[in-house]
């Protein structure tokens, strides 16, 4: 499955969008505050893996992961953004500013 038929398949559990300012803040809103949630189970998961020595769940890692990139496609859809465009432009930002691949002098040197 590429990106943009995942982004497709995954608009189907969007909230109805409507037409008023407040509906649509509210919309982006609950998209917002759940990919951050979900990156904090994320975050939380790892935490664990690595500071309290639990072993990592790798199946849970993916479902965490699968729940983010839903909150993702969702606010992309949202404001007419396709995850493919939106990973396009990632790697052509991370390509200029590490062009031989990642280095810490780059990454002190962002400019």
């Amino acid at each position: 499955m590429n990106l943009n038929d995942y982004q497709e398949l995954s608009k189907r559990t969007l909230p109805e969008f409507k037409h008023s300012k407040s509906s649509k803040a509210a919309n982006l809103s609950n998209y917002a505050m759940g990919l951050s949630g979900e990156a904090g189970e994320v975050v939380d998961l790892l935490k664990k893996h690595v500071y309290h020595e639990h072993p990592l769940d790798r199946e849970e890692l993916a479902g965490e992961l699968g729940d983010t990139l839903h909150y993702l496609s969702g606010l992309a859809s949202m404001n007419g953004l396709t995850l493919e465009e939106i990973a396009i432009k990632n790697i052509e930002k991370l390509k200029k500013r590490y062009p031989n691949g990642f280095s810490k002098e780059d990454s002190l040197n962002r400019g």
